[in-house]
């Protein structure tokens, strides 16, 4: 089935040319047909890929294409590498892919026709380019399905492109993402002029000769790419404004495709990182500082959206620690649950709000348990999974990766368990404010509340049934030995003989056990005290104060940008426009027009028509001519 590989990306890229190319002629029941269809076959055979690769004798595969860029002594082919990193990741974008368009077909069934093959096919694109990214056996192929999320996602952030505040938030995202993608372009230049090459394997396979210092400077640049791209601290607040787009889009973004990028990028190159610990702790301490910064934030937000954005942002941060730390297993695993409860949430959250008429504010929510029993029971066990609570999959990821943060600095797992109980809070909050008490939204809302359709809670309830028993795949040795079935699978990518002392130690089974006791009754105790605090809320529309107000205005991020950033740069620009540009370079230019026309018209004044000016001149130039070849000569 690998040599089948080109197939997994080639079934998205043929339903976005049919559904893009014939959006107009298409209906309704096609597009969906093709949408859907496409990502339900590429994530059939990534399940025969993955069986595939869970055999004991699977060698990891490259299958080449075609040759891409060959000059001189660069070889970079357009190929494809079968691993067990990213079959597993085939199985992520595929499979959460396709709940995503069957939730699709009934959320944006209000759309024309004509934007609704649209919509289908910018989705479709989006998996493409997330397929291109993670199956790229080199940099450079990696690179062009890393743009290729970047550019889909700016269509679909500002997809209803006639509100100007979407199409603003889809710009932002843009150009962030660029900042980002220049520190990758230029690591992989760096890799091609020193290794000669930017293919895995040859790389890898040089990195131990390298010094230090280079490992570093590229190991750096890379971070910078995967920080634009999986948002994180300075180039994480493109993600909550990234809400403009329709509810599956951001389920799309935040659990399945694009935010994950940096977090596999980095695991792929595990092997340079290695060899760069200032690296690995310039990760470890930007990863728990954007878990903690945007827990913060997402305490105080009212809009359902914007509260699950800052939460992906501080999730995110969990996986960049584990990075950090040399926990690329357990990264690696809370990527996989994470897409599981978080595209749940979002798929949750676009039932409520397809429910209450595209009303987004939780203060005007409430007691909605009782009309939309599915939505609730989903939305509450992807709660209960994103606050780590046992035996739903975020206790065991969360867990693995709090584990090894103790093992390699116990500030790291203080700091970590703070963000974690944070997570609680927010989440508990979200779940109090949106599903207990009474309904708080008007009587003509209440009487429209309803059930989504079976095209969504259908997929609901399969991303529950993932979010609860998920994390069994991953039990880790205190409970049952060698059931860590996630670290057996990878183990042949995830080489753990040159990980840090994290992934070589282990803490005695009664420390273990104690630990995770004691945050679990924290745990508990938030969420008991969130459901209290909030489940009976009253809407109260009044002006926050202090650290409320800050939490809530998000700690002032964007205004500072654009203070220290955005103004001095349009004022350089605007002095660029005004002075350099109409004084000094159409001044030169049009002072040299200006030169040509007046020396024109001195000339013609030698044009006299008279015979003897004529003869003068010609006798003068000439006797000029002697007199400078006689003082040459001497």
């Amino acid at each position: 089935m690998s040599k089948l590989i080109y197939l997994v990306p080639l079934f998205p890229l043929v339903g976005f040319l049919l559904n893009g190319l014939g959006r107009n002629a298409l209906s309704k029941a096609v597009a969906s047909f093709i949408g859907v269809g496409s990502v339900l076959a590429s994530f059939v055979l990534s399940l025969l890929i993955f069986h595939e690769t869970r055999a004991v004798d699977f060698t990891p595969q490259v299958v080449t294409l075609f040759d891409f860029i060959n000059t001189g002594k660069i070889d970079i082919p357009f190929s494809f590498q079968v691993d067990q990193l990213s079959a597993l990741f085939l199985l992520i974008i595929t499979g959460v892919g396709t709940l995503i368009h069957v939730y699709s077909t009934a959320y944006m069934h209000e759309e024309s026709e004509m934007h609704y093959a649209r919509y289908f096919a910018y989705l479709n694109l989006f998996v493409f380019s997330m397929l291109l990214l993670v199956l790229g056996s080199n940099y450079v192929v990696m690179f062009i399905g890393w743009e290729g999320v970047g550019l889909c996602s700016y269509l679909l952030i500002g997809y209803w492109y006639k509100n100007n505040a979407y199409n603003d938030a889809a710009k932002k995202a843009f150009v962030m993402n660029r900042i980002g993608d220049l520190g990758f372009l230029l690591a992989v230049f760096w890799m091609i002029q020193r290794f000669g090459s930017a293919n895995f394997s040859e790389v890898f396979a040089q990195a131990p000769d390298v010094p230090a210092a280079v490992l570093t400077g590229i190991t750096l640049l890379l971070f910078l790419g995967a920080t634009g791209k999986s948002a994180q601290i300075p180039l994480f607040t493109w993600l909550p404004d990234a809400m403009a787009g329709p509810t599956p889009v951001s389920a799309l973004i935040h659990a399945a495709t694009m935010v994950t990028a940096g977090i596999y990028m980095i695991a792929r190159s595990h092997v340079l990182f290695d060899f760069a610990p200032i690296t690995q702790t310039v990760i470890a301490i930007i990863g728990l500082a954007t878990a903690l910064f945007a827990a913060t934030i997402a305490i105080r937000q009212n809009d359902i959206k914007k509260v699950l954005a800052y939460s992906t942002v501080s999730q995110l941060g969990f996986m960049f620690l584990g990075l950090g730390v040399g926990a690329y297993t357990g990264a690696i695993f809370h990527v996989m649950t994470h897409a599981f409860f978080k595209a749940l949430l979002f798929l949750g959250a676009g039932s409520v709000i397809h429910a209450m008429h595209h009303e987004q504010d939780i203060r005007r929510m409430g007691g909605l348990r009782k009309f939309m029993p599915v939505t609730h029971i989903t939305f509450l066990l992807a709660c209960l999974a994103i606050a780590g609570i046992p035996p739903f999959s975020g206790f065991f990821s969360k867990d693995e990766i709090l584990t090894a943060a103790l093992l390699k600095n116990p500030v790291y797992y203080v700091l970590g368990v703070i963000a974690a109980l944070m997570t609680a809070f927010y989440m508990f909050r979200l779940y109090a404010m949106t599903f207990q008490g009474r309904f708080r939204g008007t009587a003509e809302m209440a009487s429209h509340l309803h059930e989504s359709p079976k095209a969504m809670t259908i997929p609901l309830v399969v991303l529950a049934l993932l979010s609860v028993f998920g994390g069994l795949v991953g039990i880790p040795e205190v409970f049952m030995k060698d059931a860590h079935r996630l670290k057996t699978y990878l183990a042949p990518v995830l080489d753990v003989k040159n990980q840090g002392a994290a992934s070589l130690t282990h803490l005695p089974h009664n420390t273990e056990l104690a630990l995770m006791g004691g945050i679990v009754v924290a745990v508990a105790a938030i969420i008991f005290f969130a459901i209290r605090a909030y489940g009976r809320y009253q809407f109260r529309d009044e002006a926050s104060t202090g650290l409320s107000r800050i939490l809530e205005r998000k700690w002032y991020v964007d205004e500072c940008y654009e203070f220290l950033i955005s103004k001095p740069l349009k004022a350089f620009s605007g002095f660029l426009s005004s002075t350099v540009e109409k004084v000094v370079i159409d001044g030169f230019v049009n002072g040299i027009g200006k030169a040509v026309q007046s020396g024109g018209r001195q000339l013609r004044l030698l044009q006299s028509g008279q015979v003897g000016s004529y003869i003068l001149i010609m006798v003068t130039v000439t006797i000029l001519f002697f007199i400078i070849q006689l003082f040459w000569k001497s």
